[in-house]
């Protein structure tokens, strides 16, 4: 399983990496790759309740690929962590399928209460260099982040948040506030439409009045 997992990693590399040339490259020189590598298996130790030891990797890990990855973190397929020097997921963090995470990323906490209290990412979520998700929410699947941004509320699906902190501005790959104009737009016309059929309506009352 832990094989899989990582070859999954190196193709969504190859895939989304104009940079990357085979997968042998992405294998041996990717330092995102590697921190995958050595959280799948940190992980497998956490699950199996060894803890010091998964942690112990996580933190060999972070020396070598400056890519902290706590070992309770669930992450899912296909996942491009792209430089990632400085990126921080923290414990209870759950990535789905398919994400995008660039440097600079945090996906942390805001209190100190036990359970779940890091971010849930949907599948084929983006978040952008220096960006950062904290609290226990859920992003919704196909968002994206904005560089820099801090978002600090969940997000329903394919919705675009930029900020600090952040906010929509785009929902299905539609600006919000282009999305508002052509609404009024239709509301617009519906009433010029229910004028007209007033009139129309009117005329012929008026007709009908006449001796």
């Amino acid at each position: 399983m832990i094989l899989k997992d990582i070859w999954l990693d190196v193709k969504a590399v190859q895939e989304r990496d104009p940079a990357a040339r085979n997968a042998l490259e992405v294998l041996l020189l990717y330092q995102g790759v590697h921190a995958l590598i050595w959280h799948r298996v940190a992980h497998w130790f956490y699950l199996h309740r060894m803890f010091f030891i998964a942690r112990l990797i996580s933190q060999i890990a972070r020396f070598f690929t400056l890519i902290e990855i706590h070992p309770g973190a669930q992450l899912g397929h296909g996942i491009l962590i792209d430089h990632g020097c400085g990126v921080v997921i923290g414990e209870t963090t759950v990535v789905g399928d398919n994400c995008t995470i660039y440097q600079g990323v945090t996906l942390g906490g805001v209190g100190t209460e036990k359970g779940k209290r890091h971010p849930t990412l949907g599948n084929n979520v983006t978040v952008g260099s220096g960006a950062k998700i904290l609290g226990s929410f859920e992003v919704g699947d196909n968002c994206t982040i904005a560089a820099n941004a801090v978002l600090l509320k969940p997000l329903q699906d394919n919705v675009t948040a930029v900020g600090i902190p952040a906010k929509p501005v785009k929902v299905d790959g539609v600006p919000i506030e282009r999305a508002g104009r052509i609404s009024a737009e239709r509301y617009e016309a519906r009433i010029r439409e229910l004028e007209e059929r007033i009139g129309k309506l009117e005329a012929m009352l008026d007709r009908e009045a006449r001796p």
